[in-house]
């Protein structure tokens, strides 16, 4: 199981709950359910220790490093990327708005897959603060270290981002895909899986053309600006996309994305910050899949998400990208906290986001690789005429 990735680890894992909810609905055994129930709670309750210290890990040393640095194109550059990013939301709530309702039941199929079995014990686990009290001091803490020099706090709190991201890599994403098949054992013990499978697949095949129309935005914006051909400079890219789908790593693809860029001629001086940094802080892919794969999440739990409910949480998940732990899986743990103060999400949606984000990550990967060409476009178009 170890040297599968984590998407096939998550699929075996999905297929064996789903199987073993079944079964045990077949034959009315509650015993096996609700050790599973016990498991699914214990890890729950871990996870939602960890969440305000992934907060104050990730998002400190992001901000922290982006204000060490300095200059007119990093500025610049922040700015058309959290603005991609925003629209990247955006145009998702849109979409998911307009089509999600016509085709996802809405219905309380969460509260009816908790109500069949009951965990044999608990143990709580508080979290040392809540998500937004995480989020308010990771910010202050943040940019407050990034105008200190030579910092020892911020020294130890880089210390403190390789000690999470090691309990993320080692214990959180390798317990994931067993968590997830606790939910959809329960899930399909419940009778409800049949419904929640098909509204995934809906959404799916919405989430993926939705990535490909935003790409294809991004570049007739670019090739307005840079007076040159949109769809040109899109098939110049295509072998960045597809690396990006291979390695589902953004840092692995640059060396591809900067040979792919320099073709769309773009000045060297520019690809080599913007590329660089459009692979850190430019997720506009993993946004779009948080954004739609949640209000589908809300659909099935009978909650409508307004546009009131959902700009602040997309104006946040821009903010809380910029901190993604480059590793699979990492966007959505990032995203975690944000889904659970703002969204209210809780011990079932939260594994079904990490499934749904999980699924598509290659993809949603390349989206935001391959955007990172028509950011560098778009930049040097503004620096230019600065």
């Amino acid at each position: 199981m170890k040297k599968l990735s984590l998407i096939a680890r998550i699929i075996i894992c999905l297929i064996i709950g789903i199987i073993l909810g079944l079964i045990c609905k077949q034959f009315a055994w509650i015993i096996p359910m609700r050790i599973l129930v016990t498991s699914e709670g214990l890890f729950g309750s871990f996870l939602s220790f960890m969440i305000p210290l992934i907060i104050i890990g990730f998002i400190i040393p992001g901000i922290a490093s982006l204000g060490n640095q300095s200059g007119k194109g990093l500025i610049v550059t922040t700015m058309v990327a959290y603005a991609s990013t925003i629209s990247a939301g955006m145009l998702a709530w849109f979409v998911g708005d307009t089509v999600l309702p016509t085709l996802i039941k809405s219905g309380d199929m969460f509260n009816q897959a908790s109500q069949f079995t009951e965990p044999y014990f608990s143990i709580e686990m508080p979290p040392i603060m809540g998500v937004m009290s995480a989020l308010v001091l990771a910010f202050v803490l943040g940019i407050g270290l990034s105008k200190i020099k030579n910092s020892v706090l911020l020294k130890g709190v880089e210390e403190l981002n390789t000690l999470i991201l090691m309990v993320v890599q080692s214990i959180l994403i390798p317990l994931v895909p067993l968590y997830i098949g606790c939910i959809f054992a329960r899930l399909s013990f419940s009778g409800e899986i049949l419904l929640t499978l098909k509204s995934f697949g809906v959404v799916y095949i919405i989430l993926f053309s939705l990535q490909i129309i935003y790409i294809v935005l991004q570049y007739i914006i670019a090739g307005i600006l840079k007076k040159d051909n949109p769809f040109k400079m899109i098939k110049n890219m295509v072998p960045a996309y597809l690396t990006a789908v291979g390695t589902q790593s953004s840092a692995a693809t640059i060396p591809v994305t900067l040979e792919c860029a320099r073709k769309n001629n773009i000045s060297e001086e520019i690809l080599g910050f913007v590329i660089p940094l459009g692979a850190t802080i430019h997720l506009a892919g993993d946004t779009i899949t948080l954004v739609l794969t949640s209000m589908a999440v809300m659909y099935m739990r009978g909650q409508v998400p307004t546009f009131e409910m959902m700009m602040p949480f997309i104006l946040m998940l821009g903010v809380t990208m910029v901190a993604a732990p480059g590793v699979p899986g990492g966007g959505v743990m990032a995203a975690l906290g944000v889904l659970e103060s703002m969204l209210g999400f809780g011990g079932i949606e939260k594994p079904l986001m990490i499934a749904l984000h999980a699924a598509q990550d290659s993809f949603g990967t390349a989206t935001n690789i391959t955007g990172d060409g028509a950011i560098a476009a778009i930049v040097e178009v503004i620096l230019k005429k600065k």
